[in-house]
């Protein structure tokens, strides 16, 4: 036993992924249930995973968010996840694009207990976010949602975040495609737009960020000016 030489950006053994998830426990009745009715609704399997969804937990608490911006609800998983994060005082906005999956992410909060907590907004989330930009400044952002707006989003919470506020966006390694000097086999477009929006929030000089090794990728930037 030792720790190597050279220490690798991430660690992609899925046996101790399967354990740190039987330690860690991240997913129990209620976020299975959110995952049952999305599947039977007939919605796109993109949900955060279980480990991530306790990685948003975490830092809402950690941040002591009690304000929250989420840009893509899906079925209102990571939406709970952060909410269980702020606790009973926190108030989290939420966009999503489709009212059908609006619909399910609602029915969700409700099971959870957290409607009274969260406002839903249906719609393109850019406009949506202009309506709440008087509720700021936030405590957290999350984004996961269309991979081109990334950049737009990360432009709004440079702007609507509190300094030693948090910025986190999904999806941060395109797929496994970022790196790729020609992205044939993605969606060149949204590449193109993850990599300028990680550029901008690791250069940009408002926040001092990271890019947390989750499978998918998850960036983290803390409001610094």
């Amino acid at each position: 036993m030792g720790s190597p030489p050279t220490k690798g950006y991430g660690q992609g053994d899925p046996a101790l992924a399967a354990w740190v998830e039987r330690l860690f426990a991240p997913t129990d009745a209620l976020l299975a249930d959110v995952r049952r009715r999305a599947r039977e609704a007939a919605m796109p399997a993109i949900h955060v995973g279980a480990m991530d969804g306790l990685h948003l937990e975490v830092i809402a608490r950690a941040c002591g968010a009690r304000k929250a911006v989420e840009i893509g609800t899906l079925a209102g998983l990571s939406g709970i996840c952060l909410l269980r994060g702020m606790g009973a005082g926190g108030h989290l906005h939420t966009f999503e694009r489709e009212p059908r999956h609006a619909e399910v992410a609602r029915a969700s909060f409700e099971r959870a207990g957290v409607s009274g907590q969260v406002t839903i907004h249906v719609g393109a989330a850019m406009e949506g976010l202009r309506r709440v930009e008087d509720e700021g400044p936030f405590d957290l952002v999350f984004i996961d949602a269309d991979k081109g707006g990334y950049p737009d989003y990360l432009a709004w919470a440079e702007e609507h975040l509190r300094v030693g506020g948090v910025v986190l966006g999904d999806n941060a390694f395109a797929f496994g495609h970022l790196h790729e000097p020609d992205h044939a086999e993605a969606d060149a477009p949204a590449v193109e737009a993850m990599g300028r929006f990680l550029a901008r929030l690791a250069a940009g000089g408002r926040f001092r960020a990271t890019l947390l090794p989750t499978a998918e990728g998850l960036a983290m930037g803390v409001k610094v000016r």
